[in-house]
């Protein structure tokens, strides 16, 4: 049985461990959802549950409250372009930033470090272990 993740995030140290969790989490474009009346912005993706014996994936939703604006970098134009998530960092109190492969990225200025990592599904095989810089794949 795959247990489910719940974790939150609330200064620049649980960042670290949160970005440790979503590195290489597979979201497509279009399951970005950014909302300026609620001031939150959702990804949903298939996360790569490094925490686990065997390489496995589960459907996640990562969400960051008290969101005051969201910049893009180098944004694909394709909705289904799959991005992998490489860490979520935080400049200072109130700028977050969201480093995709590829140079995407996502800036976020926020009221304070306010972040929830949540599992959805349960584990599937994943395919392969995600490869780094010149690791081999």
């Amino acid at each position: 049985m795959t247990e489910l993740l719940l974790l939150r995030a609330e200064d620049a140290d649980d960042l670290k461990i949160l970005s440790a969790c979503v590195q290489d989490m597979a979201v497509k474009a279009l399951d970005v959802s950014w909302s300026p009346v609620q001031r939150r912005l959702v990804l949903m993706g298939n996360r790569y549950r490094w925490e686990a014996k065997q390489p496995t994936r589960v459907r996640s939703a990562l969400r960051f409250d008290g969101v005051l604006k969201v910049a893009r970098r180098e944004w694909p134009d394709e909705r289904h372009a799959v991005l992998p998530l490489l860490s979520v960092t935080a400049e200072g109190g109130d700028v977050l930033i969201l480093s995709f492969g590829g140079g995407t990225a996502l800036r976020l200025e926020v009221e304070a470090v306010d972040a929830t990592l949540e599992d959805l599904s349960g584990a599937w095989g994943a395919l392969a272990v995600p490869a780094h810089g010149d690791e081999p794949g």
